[in-house]
């Protein structure tokens, strides 16, 4: 079958890979029919990892099981299926307190697991023709039959419950003010998040006109361009103190706009530690944080030595005389998808506004190239074998 593959920094190539088979009786094989391109791939795909050429890609998964292991039970071929990015047992002591995303039984000496990611256990990617799906009873959600929806749900596998999960890391509740840093998918799932939610006002900075725009008109969001002026200081011109709470989606190759490059995403002009030293400032005092930006222990190409071991330079006074608290950490799915699901089957929720293409898997280095650039339009890549 056909897959992406890594090949090394910036390279991706659609190659073919044996076809996966059922390796335990709970597992499923499925057919793919979206998988979705991540911005935390592109930490792969920029050599900002320690992946090794070979993987393949795609954490991001939906499709029709055609093949059942025989423990499976709630399961059967035919059946449409969405897959958490988080792959999990659904029986260890941190599954059973619903983290799944910090499973400890499917990636010995790691708490968590997931698909065709570094470091996160041997589980291929999905970003191919078919995937199989461990502990399938357990990761699988349930879809109805046929294709409505298919944008919307295929965001169930993690940019929708992880922006929803910032604004619970964040403990938003109805009639707050939230400030949001980044305008990419969880980003701007997060402010989408944050109007289902009640919030009064959504603010959303970002440097890339056409996502604030979106989130402007499908979330309600006030948009802040850093690259124009301060983002402390406009949130605080338009809301006096600063926000009840504040959420982190954005990570750590956030871009300092203090810094100049010869391009606008040059490592140079990265500074991992603005963003969240923005939020201790934009949040009033007693606010909270939700940071579902990636941060990892060591970073090859990090703009210093401290950041390259994952070390930043945090304004912890600040934030400890402030009495802010914060929330970190990857999403656990499983806490969002059903519900989630059943607000977009019931009109409630559509987040497939945020879907700018559907492509070919064929089409995948081109796209991973595009999204790369960060160039204009391209918002979420959808990929269908």
């Amino acid at each position: 079958m056909n897959a992406v593959v890594y090949q090394g920094p910036h390279e991706v190539a659609v190659e073919e890979v044996d076809e996966p088979e059922i390796e335990h009786p709970n597992d499923v094989v499925i057919d793919i029919t979206t998988t979705c391109i991540c911005g935390s791939d592109l930490h792969m795909y920029e050599g900002r990892t320690d992946a090794e050429p070979g993987i393949v890609f795609g954490h991001e998964n939906m499709g029709i099981v055609t093949e059942v292991g025989e423990a499976v039970s709630t399961l059967e071929e035919g059946d449409r299926i969405v897959l958490p990015f988080n792959v999990a047992c659904g029986f260890c002591r941190n599954c059973e307190n619903g983290k799944t995303g910090f499973c400890t039984n499917v990636n010995p000496g790691f708490a968590g697991g997931a698909y065709g990611y570094v470091a996160m256990g041997p589980y291929r990617g999905g970003q191919a023709e078919q995937l199989r799906v461990p502990y399938a009873d357990f990761n699988a959600l349930k879809l109805p039959e046929g294709d409505e929806h298919e944008d919307s749900f295929s965001l169930l596998a993690d940019i929708f419950p992880t922006g929803w999960h910032g604004t619970r890391l964040a403990n938003l509740e109805p009639g707050e003010s939230i400030a949001i840093y980044g305008a990419g998918p969880v980003g701007t799932m997060a402010a989408y998040s944050a109007k289902l939610q009640g919030a009064s006002d959504i603010y959303i900075v970002d440097r890339v006109p056409s996502r604030l725009d979106l989130a402007e008109e499908h979330c309600d969001a006030h948009p802040i361009n850093f690259e124009e002026n301060d983002p402390v200081e406009q949130i605080k011109d338009a809301h006096g103190g600063g926000v009840d709470k504040g959420v982190d989606a954005v990570g750590y190759q956030a871009i300092d706009s203090d810094k100049e490059a010869d391009d606008d995403y040059d490592p140079a002009r990265e500074n991992p530690a603005i963003v969240l030293n923005n939020l201790i400032q934009t949040v009033r005092p007693t606010g909270q944080l939700g940071i579902v930006g990636l941060y990892v222990p060591s970073d090859p190409g990090a703009p210093d030595e401290m950041a390259a071991e994952g070390r930043l330079g945090i304004d912890f006074g600040k934030l400890f005389e402030k009495g802010q608290k914060l929330g970190t950490g990857q999403c656990d799915v499983k806490q969002y998808n059903r519900r989630l699901r059943d607000m977009i089957i019931e009109g409630r929720a559509d987040p497939s506004f945020y879907v700018s293409h559907r492509e070919s898997l064929g089409d995948a280095p081109e796209m991973y190239e595009r999204f790369d650039n960060r160039e204009e339009g391209v918002t979420k890549v959808l990929l269908e074998p």
